[in-house]
């Protein structure tokens, strides 16, 4: 019997190691992926809605009371708007302001295009150039504006010493209401050409050579090469730059206009938002203010629409 027992075949079978798995569900990558997306602009998300969406809606409650400035907050309901569009000086602020921009975006758009393709070029010291080109945009708005000042000084400004060398006699750059503007928009591209430059460049870096080779051995010119070429491909950043140069025309003129000529002379560069200013800090009509400024932002989203109409958001295609 013993023997029959070792020699009977044994029908147990061994159980499946199993490995433990963990507590709970894991996230997929793409769920892992959209997680840390979230944590990274965690951070610009909370100081974009604590430092401007907050503001701006506070603003625009504001907007529909008439506050003293000493801590009384009355109801007026569209008073302020009644009275912004009776308001002869808002109205010519925002001439002014039009005049601006009309004027100093596409200079700026065509200059800062034009020494992004130079600085393209392959020639000796460009780096330097382009150094020189953006240390303008580092200073502080105040500094340049005391700068140019000092430049534009009636007496013993450069300015009047290098125009008097083509026999031009000496101008009052900012005392003139026929000249003032046109100075500040000068000294408003000297700035900001800088910054566009390097942007345009970045832009230009990213066609393939392999385009303007080709087309250089179909015995396509320079111009033939940026207009069939370079401007189509440049459609994306064109946009970027139209829309951020019309939104600082609008809104980041009141540092150089406040110190190079205070709205003068009789008012011909005071831009909206130095108007504003005025209405707030001066006047203490915070709620007037709040008004005008409420205006000024729909003013630019609705150029900010035109605009992405106009150049279709910068696609490629032709937004058929």
């Amino acid at each position: 019997m013993s023997s029959v027992a070792t020699q009977r075949p044994s029908t147990e079978t061994t159980a499946p190691v199993t490995t433990a798995r963990p507590a709970g569900r894991r996230l997929s990558r793409k769920h892992r992926e959209w997680v840390a997306a979230a944590l990274f602009l965690l951070p610009d998300g909370l100081g974009l809605f604590v430092f401007v969406v907050l503001p701006m809606f506070f603003s625009i409650v504001l907007s529909f009371f008439q506050v003293s400035g000493f801590g009384s907050y009355d109801w007026i309901g569209l008073g302020n708007y009644e009275r912004m569009f009776n308001d002869p000086y808002f109205w010519s602020s925002m001439w002014v302001t039009a005049k601006y921009v009309v004027i100093l975006v596409p200079v700026l758009f065509c200059v800062s295009l034009g020494l992004g393709i130079l600085m393209k070029q392959k020639l000796p010291g460009m780096a330097a150039y382009r150094t020189a080109l953006f240390l303008p945009y580092m200073l502080s708005l105040v500094v340049a504006g005391l700068l140019w000042k000092f430049m534009f000084d009636d007496q013993t400004g450069i300015a009047n010493k290098v125009v008097g060398l083509f026999g031009v006699s000496p101008q009052s750059w900012l005392g003139d209401p026929s000249l003032a503007l046109y100075a500040v928009i000068l000294v408003t591209v000297w700035y900001m050409m800088g910054y566009y430059m390097i942007i345009f460049l970045a832009g230009l870096n990213e066609i393939p050579k392999e385009y303007y080779e080709a087309a250089k051995i179909d015995g396509a010119g320079s111009w033939t090469s940026f207009r069939k070429i370079t401007w189509p491909l440049l459609r994306p950043t064109s946009f970027f730059v139209l829309i951020m140069t019309t939104v600082a025309a609008i809104t980041g003129t009141f540092d150089l206009v406040y110190v190079l000529t205070s709205g003068g002379p009789a008012n011909g560069t005071a831009v909206a938002m130095f108007y504003i200013y005025q209405q707030a800090f001066v006047f203490g009509e915070y709620g007037y203010a709040s008004a005008l400024g409420t205006f000024l932002v729909l003013i630019m989203v609705v150029l900010s629409w035109v605009i992405f109409k106009f150049t279709k958001g910068g696609r490629f295609d032709d937004g058929e």
